[in-house]
């Protein structure tokens, strides 16, 4: 079933320009293809940014200074930070000979940033992402996001014939957009889906269910030795979960869904797929679930399944590499869609999330932003991109800068489910960097309902009410997507 806004497969193949990434069927295809609305509302205040001069040089079109200091904020979570320190920044300071970068690795990315932003100490470019990223919307209200577009329009290092839009796969260029205007780099492809032991699964003869039948019919055959069928991080990592059902409410009502939600559209989270898909996760948690695991956090939960005391993980590819420390020879990271929920689901089964993500901006009254600009422009050459896959095993956005690299078996595993899934891909909900303050309220309140404390149908009359709430604030940017 195609849906509105949604491009085919083969167009996802020339687009992505990925077409060899390993030997096997399906492992040529790790686009992205999650779509992002065109703005809209309120414009954000004007944020002062670096603009391409009339007669830019290819090798500095941003006219920057290189003699001065450049200073780079990452967040150290599942990529690590040595992409930046080691790759990135080194490739800046070979192209500026001498410069120095001041480089910062945090999990606090908006406790510690947002005060100097407030302050006027902004950092050039920051690695917004986590669990405590700052508010995308506010900050372009504010000024503090400088605009993109020149990087966009600014010719590629690889061939200067080019511009860099032309690198980059699509998606790229959607979700760049807050308020209509180019402000954000997501730099990263991801899956997200069901991951489980591949390994595990062959040694026991199980078949990753396509139904939800087969789903709980092997969710009793695990209780029987003792292996949970489900768990997620219910700190640090609750959004996972929401992210989940979101997921769910799309395969089983089609990708409407989320653009309602997206779209504040009045009674968009009471919607029938949305409390359905609450239903089922919450009785999938009540009867093979451990309310135990609510009070671990992301890397807690993840070893549990490391150590096959849980089957399923909600959650995006970038896992593999996250725990890749800690991962045994015996076990096989694989993507599982999520399984047939009603007999009549829009989407059929194989439907999986395929989205951009990893946010990085440049501070519009940073010290250095034409800095700032250069750096992201290293970062989508095909030298900064395909190391960046060495390093992090993980796709970027940039066009065919991954073939030839030798990918682990999760990601090949991800390009399969992508592949046989075709045009039958979930957009990714929008509202978690347009109206954080819903989605943080969320993360909340997926916890509460998964524990049993309040109804599927109370957690989708709470998550509206606040929706409508958010709508009604004026001082809310709003924005609106169409795909």
């Amino acid at each position: 079933m195609t849906h509105p806004g949604e491009i085919t497969r083969r167009q996802l193949l020339r687009r992505i320009g990925i077409t060899a990434f390993a030997a096997g069927p399906g492992a040529g295809l790790l686009a992205a293809c999650a779509t992002a609305g065109t703005g809209g509302g309120n414009e954000p205040a004007p944020a002062p940014s670096a603009t391409l001069p009339a007669s830019a040089d290819p090798k500095n079109p941003f006219g920057v200074d290189p003699r001065k200091p450049l200073e780079v904020v990452i967040f150290s979570g599942g990529y690590g930070d040595a992409y930046a320190k080691d790759l990135h920044e080194e490739l800046y300071k070979k192209e500026f000979p001498g410069v120095t970068v001041k480089h910062t690795a945090t999990q606090e990315i908006g406790t510690q940033l947002r005060p100097r932003l407030i302050g006027g100490d902004a950092p050039d470019v920051i690695n917004n992402s986590g669990p405590k990223s700052m508010d995308l919307a506010a900050l372009a209200a504010e000024g503090h996001l400088a605009d993109l577009a020149p990087l966009f329009d600014a010719p590629s290092i690889d061939d200067p014939a080019k511009k860099v839009r032309d690198t980059v796969t699509p998606a790229v260029l959607d979700n760049a957009l807050v308020t209509g205007k180019d402000l954000v780099l997501n730099y990263t492809v991801s899956h997200r889906a069901l991951w489980y032991n591949a390994r595990l699964f062959a040694d026991k003869g199980w078949k990753v269910p396509a139904t939800w039948e087969e789903f709980t019919a092997l969710g009793e055959t695990a209780k029987g030795e003792g292996i949970l069928l489900f768990a997620y991080p219910g700190q640090k990592g609750p959004y996972y979960q929401l992210w989940n059902v979101l997921y769910t409410a799309a395969k089983i009502g089609g990708n409407q869904v989320i653009l309602d939600i997206d779209n504040l559209v009045d009674n968009a989270w009471n919607a029938e797929p949305m409390k359905r898909a609450v239903t089922v996760w919450a009785d999938i948690q009540t009867k093979y679930g451990d309310k135990a695991y609510f009070g671990l956090d992301h890397t807690q939960t993840q070893v549990k399944q490391l150590q096959n005391k849980v089957l399923f993980y909600p959650v995006g590819s970038w896992i593999e590499n996250e725990m890749a420390k800690d991962k045994p020879d015996d076990f096989e990271y694989a993507i599982a869609p999520i399984p047939e929920v009603t007999g009549s689901d829009k989407m059929p089964y194989g439907a999986i999330q395929v989205g951009v993500g990893e946010n990085f901006v440049v501070a519009a009254k940073g010290k250095n932003p034409q800095g700032g600009l250069e750096y992201l422009r290293i970062m989508l050459s095909k030298e900064g991109a395909r190391r960046f896959t060495e390093l992090t095993k993980n796709v970027t956005v940039v066009n065919g800068a991954a073939e030839g690299v030798d990918l682990p078996a999760g990601l090949r595993s991800a390009a399969r489910a992508q592949d046989a899934a075709g045009q039958n891909i979930i957009t990714e909900a929008r509202f978690e960097g347009w109206y954080k303050e819903l989605f943080d309220y969320g993360t909340e309140q997926i916890n509460v309902v998964m524990a049993g404390r309040i109804t599927p149908d109370e957690f989708c009359a709470r998550m509206q009410k606040k929706a409508d709430a958010v709508k009604k604030d004026e001082s809310v940017t709003k924005q609106t997507r169409s795909r």
